[in-house]
C-alpha cells in the first residue's frame, strides 16, 4: 500500500498531526505526550519556550530537533514588527525558516489581525521563510495568503484554547476546493472527533495543543488525537456514501425468498 505522505515546503512527514509545545504541567510530561501522538511536527513559542538559556531546562533536552521537526511560532505577537523580529530570531538561533506566523488583533478572543497577517506573509516568504500561516477561514484572505507565497494555510476551527470544534464547516469545505498549499486547522479542537471531522473535510492535518496538554489525561488524550487525525485522514479518502433523505436496504431484492 502507497504511504499517504504529507508534504509541507518540500518536507515530507508521515504523521498529519502537529502538536503543540505549551500549556503542559512539565518539558518530561510534554515529552511523552508528543512520543505517544507519533507527531513529526512540534510547535515553538519563541518568546515563551526556553530554546536559549542553557541555565534553565532546554526544550531540546526533552525532544530532540534532530528527530521532531521545530516550527518555531509568534505566539504573543500583536503586531507585524514584532512577528518579524521573532522568526528573525528563531532563524539566527537555530537556522529555522520553516515557520508558523500568528499576528494575533485582540487579547481576548485571539483571532488572528488579517492585514499585520498578510504584510508579515509577504516579507517573510520574500526573505526566504517558508511560512505556515495561522488565519481566519475567510477564503478570500486565504487565497491572498496562498498568492503571496505561504507553505501552509492554517485556519482556525474555533477561537485559539476554546475546544469547540469546527464552527463553520463550509468555510472549510470551500478552502479545500480552493487551497492548493496544505490546508491545515490550527486552533479550537477540543476532542478526538473534532480531528476526526477536520480530517473528514479533507484538510491535510490538525495542529492540537490545549486539547491535549490540558486534558485531564494529557497522554491518552494525545492517543486518541492520533487514532482520531488518522481516521478521519483513511474516512475521507475512502470516499463517503451520497446523504439522502430515504431509506435504502443494505441487501438487494432481487432473489428475496
Amino acid at each position: 500500500m502507497k504511504i499517504d505522505i504529507l508534504k509541507i515546503a518540500n518536507k515530507k512527514f508521515k504523521s498529519r498531526l502537529i502538536v503543540g509545545t505549551g500549556k503542559y504541567k512539565s518539558m518530561k510530561e510534554c515529552a511523552k505526550a508528543i512520543k505517544i501522538s507519533g507527531a513529526e511536527i512540534v510547535t515553538v513559542a519563541v518568546r515563551r519556550v526556553n530554546i536559549v538559556d542553557k541555565s534553565k531546562p532546554l526544550l531540546m533536552d526533552y525532544i530532540d530537533p534532530k528527530k521532531i521537526t521545530y516550527l518555531p511560532n509568534t505566539a504573543g505577537c500583536f503586531n507585524s514588527k514584532d512577528a518579524l523580529r521573532t522568526l528573525r530570531l528563531a532563524r539566527e538561533i537555530g537556522g529555522w525558516k520553516l515557520v508558523k506566523l500568528e499576528v494575533l488583533g485582540d487579547k481576548k478572543n485571539l483571532f488572528p489581525d488579517m492585514i499585520e497577517t498578510l504584510k508579515s506573509t509577504e516579507v517573510l516568504t520574500k526573505e526566504g521563510f517558508k511560512v505556515m500561516v495561522y488565519c481566519n477561514d475567510d477564503p478570500l484572505m486565504c487565497k491572498r495568503l496562498e498568492n503571496s507565497g505561504a507553505s501552509a494555510i492554517m485556519p482556525l476551527a474555533a477561537p485559539i484554547g476554546s475546544g469547540l470544534g469546527i464552527q463553520n464547516k463550509t468555510n472549510i469545505k470551500i478552502l479545500r476546493h480552493q487551497t492548493k498549499v496544505p490546508l491545515i486547522i490550527d486552533a479550537g479542537i477540543g476532542q478526538a472527533s473534532d480531528a476526526v471531522e477536520a480530517m473528514e473535510l479533507g484538510c491535510d492535518a490538525v495542529l492540537i495543543n490545549t486539547a491535549i496538554a490540558q486534558a485531564k489525561k494529557p497522554l491518552q488524550m494525545a492517543e486518541a488525537m492520533k487514532y482520531g487525525v488518522i481516521s478521519g485522514r483513511k474516512s475521507f479518502l475512502s470516499g463517503r456514501i451520497i446523504s439522502k433523505f430515504a431509506g435504502s436496504p443494505s441487501t438487494p431484492k432481487k432473489g428475496l425468498i
